[in-house]
């Protein structure tokens, strides 16, 4: 476990419960050993830290190569956090380098680790759930570990895009988990690309219900996230 992830655990996860208070759903849905990933719909930067500060395991989030390539006395404060925390870059310039992100996920979740993914892409730009792009599913097809379901309701409110703070604002943030999708179900379909679709579908569907957000039919517009 990365040494300052191992710290926030005692002492930033505890301080999030007491300052945002976020109510918690599900929680028994959270595998207690083995790999997993955790897909949820995203609202805001503060769905990270809440995310970790009610599962008592800790989580490889995906972030943005921007973070790992910074310079100066900033660029370095990320890179150590980043690295400190066990992030996983993700590169969006898509090919080779975009497939990294899975090559260092699979052996992660295979060895009993879990990650988090946020299947739209980005966060969303007003508060609707938007289709799901098929990552997720495929990084649990790859590594044969299940997706939990995650519901994040009133993140934004803390931490609106745009906000580099979040407001300490208590009982506005609820976070909810499903029952595992078990992706083995779909070992002996005919295509990959369509399983992969079928999940996330699936997937955004049980989202949908646990957030109760309007549902759009198309990708999340991409912005810096």
């Amino acid at each position: 476990m990365p040494v300052l992830y191992t710290i926030g655990m005692y002492t930033a996860g505890p301080a999030i419960r007491v300052l945002w208070r976020p109510k918690v759903e599900g929680l028994e849905h959270v595998p207690a050993t083995g790999g997993a990933i955790f897909a949820g719909n995203h609202l805001s930067v503060a769905d990270e830290f809440i995310l970790g500060a009610v599962v008592p395991r800790p989580i490889a989030f995906w972030a943005k190569e921007d973070y790992f390539n910074g310079t100066g006395v900033s660029g370095l404060f990320f890179k150590g956090l980043m690295n400190g925390l066990g992030a996983i870059p993700v590169h969006r310039a898509g090919g080779r380098a975009a497939l990294s992100a899975f090559d260092e996920a699979i052996p992660h979740l295979q060895n009993g680790g879990l990650v988090c993914v946020y299947p739209e892409g980005t966060r969303s730009p007003d508060g609707r759930l938007y289709r799901g792009r098929t990552g997720a599913a495929r990084l649990a097809m790859a590594a044969g570990v299940p997706i939990v379901p995650v519901g994040f309701i009133g993140t934004e409110k803390i931490q609106p895009i745009g906000q580099v703070l979040p407001s300490v604002k208590r009982d506005q943030v609820t976070i909810k988990f499903a029952k595992p999708i078990d992706v083995t179900e779909w070992n002996d379909a005919e295509s990959q690309s369509t399983a992969a679709r079928e999940i996330t579908d699936q997937l955004m569907r049980t989202i949908q219900q646990l957030t109760g957000q309007h549902y759009v039919s198309r990708y999340a517009p991409k912005k810096d996230d």
